[in-house]
């Protein structure tokens, strides 16, 4: 986490958000790539989840171009809708974690793959920091 934000909490949130969303969009092409024989079913649904982080990430790059422009006003409506996208980025990384743990435990070429085991116990993992740093910024709050 960058830390240079002080007390300005929508730009600390949104900047952690940004990079995360980002890096969850990058996981679901490593999985992909990594697992050359994954059932297609998976690789369907680990391309809606790279469509629908670019989105997120989108949205998150939108309020911070937003916040920056403001000249560090944000209206009482600008800080509840921010509120409102680091909540569901949060909720979509919890999604998108409960999806790897499916697929390690259904996926037969991840089941017999330590390889991509350990890549996706890596990728929860991160996916779990980002809701950490996400939750301890808001509770702060």
């Amino acid at each position: 986490m960058q830390f240079y934000y002080g007390n300005q909490m929508p730009l600390r949130v949104l900047d952690e958000a940004e990079f995360w969303k980002h890096q969850e969009e990058e996981h679901t092409v490593v999985i992909r790539e990594l697992v050359v024989n994954l059932e297609q079913e998976y690789v369907e649904a680990l391309k809606e989840w790279e469509k629908e982080f670019a989105k997120a990430h989108h949205q998150v790059i939108r309020y911070i171009e937003t916040l920056n422009r403001s000249g560090g006003q944000v209206s009482q409506q600008l800080y509840q809708d921010i509120l409102q996208l680091t909540s569901f980025c949060l909720q979509q990384s919890e999604q998108f974690i409960q999806f790897c743990r499916t697929i390690m435990e259904e996926s037969e070429p991840i089941r017999t793959n330590p390889t991509a085991k350990v890549v996706l116990n890596h990728i929860i993992v991160e996916s779990e920091y980002f809701i950490g740093v996400g939750q301890t910024i808001l509770y702060q709050q």
